[in-house]
């Protein structure tokens, strides 16, 4: 494989900010007709993304969780805009609730853009609707049909620098697949006379598969891919998830694989920007160290990615997190990939981060605080919510 660099891309001729942890930034890689990248820092994501927004011809497609009101906001905004004003075909999608507290002007755009505030409950007969209780968690761009972005990076001056997180950008007939996903997304839940005619050709792409979580369906296809996967597993198992809170099957599926001798390690952010969801997470650790797995706690700043990768072969990188709220409830999307040299970059992009981690033993985890013990038993009814 080819050595892997610290990214440097620059933005404007200017040198780019410097995240504050350690991150790599793998070569692209060629698979079948399909050009990868994945991207371990905001900086790099946020100029790959606007190269490609430049870029377009035809149509933009954009899709985000929170999109802020700072200067990575603004320069996004600006940029649709602009391509918007040459002709160019520019959807815009966000959650309502994800960004409550942005202004109600930054969320206004003017025609020709189309734009769709996603609210959940916009009729007062959708409250008794319990599909109706959950967010839009996703995060995508497509450009013109051929390139792609997905994974778990917003759009911010926070994630820029400041969160460690994981996105890939897909170039080649697979990019078809977001942007029906998209497409669908936006037909389902925008106005009638606004929807999106345009269909692009789609492929069987054996090497990578989308699956996406759909709340009016009732399919959450997400959570048993990961198990099936885990399943499968013989060798290596790393896994790492912003707010890992897995439900009876999955814990389950881990510990399976972790005693029939599969080297399960699992990565964490010590301190989130969920102080709960941090202590209920903590709640399992001592079921994972005494199954066997190994432990990480991300120090410093925020880890965001929502990836796994097992045995060199298998991959996923997406939008959903490991809790109740991502694997039955939001709406989310994962790329699926079998591919070997995926694998090795995703193993060391983990390698990487655990530099920047501790590992959390048994013996340690013993010696901690009569309230820590006591915090994670009053929490842990959350389980089941959160």
């Amino acid at each position: 494989m080819p050595e892997l660099t610290a990214s440097a891309l620059a933005h404007h001729d200017e040198p780019a900010p410097t995240p504050r942890f350690p991150h790599l930034h793998p070569p692209a890689i060629e698979e079948g007709a399909n050009r990868l990248q994945l991207y371990t820092c905001g900086s790099a994501l946020y100029d790959a993304m606007l190269v490609a927004i430049d870029s377009a011809r035809e149509r933009i497609y954009l899709e985000s969780f929170i999109w802020k009101d700072d200067a990575v906001g603004q320069e996004f905004k600006a940029r649709l805009a602009r391509k918007a004003a040459e002709g160019v075909a520019v959807y815009v999608v966000f959650d309502g609730f994800g960004n409550t507290v942005v202004p109600r002007a930054f969320k206004s755009f003017s025609a020709p853009i189309h734009a769709l505030e996603y609210q959940a409950i916009r009729r007062p007969w959708h409250a008794l609707d319990p599909r109706r209780y959950v967010t839009n968690h996703r995060k995508l761009l497509v450009v013109d049909g051929r390139i792609g972005f997905l994974g778990g990076y917003n759009l911010g001056l926070l994630y820029r620098t400041e969160w460690r997180d994981t996105h890939l950008s897909v170039e080649g007939p697979a990019a078809a697949d977001l942007a029906h996903a998209f497409a669908h997304f936006w037909n389902a839940h925008g106005p009638r006379r606004d929807h999106i005619r345009r269909r692009e050709p789609r492929q069987f792409v054996s090497a990578i598969q989308l699956w996406s979580n759909d709340a009016l369906r009732l399919t959450f296809p997400i959570r048993n891919m990961y198990i099936a996967a885990l399943d499968r597993a013989e060798r290596q198992i790393l896994l790492t998830n912003a707010y890992f809170l897995p439900d009876p099957a999955f814990l389950a599926a881990l510990k399976a694989a972790a005693a029939r001798g599969v080297d399960v390690q699992v990565m964490i952010p010590w301190r989130s920007n969920h102080a709960i969801v941090d202590w209920v997470a903590r709640g399992y650790i001592e079921t994972y160290l005494r199954a066997g797995m190994r432990v990480f706690g991300y120090q410093d700043v925020m880890l965001h990615a929502k990836t796994c990768t097992i045995d060199g072969q298998w991959s996923t990188i997406g939008t959903a997190n490991l809790d109740r709220l991502s694997a039955v409830g939001n709406y989310e999307l994962n790329a699926e990939i079998y591919s070997e040299q995926v694998a090795q970059q995703m193993a060391a992009v983990f390698a990487c981060d655990r530099t920047n981690a501790h590992e959390v033993t048994l013996a340690e985890w013993a010696r901690r605080s009569w309230r820590a013990r006591l915090s994670e038993r009053l929490l842990a009814p959350l389980r089941y919510l959160l």
